[in-house]
């Protein structure tokens, strides 16, 4: 064979193949594929850590609230304690200090549970124990608050304790 016949050999025999892919524009493709794929995968993982961010911050806020409500129910117990004696002066600061904290914890979204005269709520509602009651209107509801109930918005913080009627027989 000369050099012309080997030439034309090497040349296509019909303009119909298609045009070889550049690779630079293939891997330009799969780059920029993979940002997307990075862009919304990180855009995912924010939302995801700022829901549970502020799933966090709720439990952090709902166990202080927890752990202050046994200093409200002292406070409560030492206006009852007080009352009987002639010492106006700490039972008005004593009352003082109550209304705060009740003002800290509703700023807070803590809501005290309504009990006395409601019909008994489990979901609300300890029940500590039943009292007789012969009006057929009381049996079931609350009659007397022993401990108050908390709740935020979305949860129970700790039920009411109460006592509730029972009809007789």
């Amino acid at each position: 064979m000369n050099d012309e016949e080997t030439k034309q050999d090497e040349q296509p025999e019909n303009d119909t193949e298609t045009p070889e892919v550049d690779p630079k524009d293939e891997q330009i493709a799969s780059l920029t594929q993979q940002l997307k794929a990075t862009t919304a995968d990180f855009f995912n993982y924010r939302q995801r850590t700022t829901k549970e961010r502020t799933e966090i911050r709720r439990r952090a806020q709902d166990d202080v609230i927890t752990e202050m409500l046994p200093v409200l129910d002292n406070l409560d117990r030492a206006l009852e304690a007080a009352s009987s004696e002639d010492t106006a002066s700490i039972v008005k600061g004593v009352e003082m200090v109550q209304r705060q904290f009740v003002g800290v914890l509703e700023t807070l979204g803590v809501n005290i549970i309504k009990a006395e005269g409601e019909k008994f709520d489990p979901a609300l509602h300890d029940a500590a124990g039943t009292q007789p009651v012969e009006d057929p209107e009381l049996d079931g509801k609350v009659i007397t608050e022993r401990l108050k109930g908390y709740r935020t918005k979305d949860r129970v913080l700790r039920p009411a304790q109460v006592i509730v009627g029972k009809a007789q027989a």
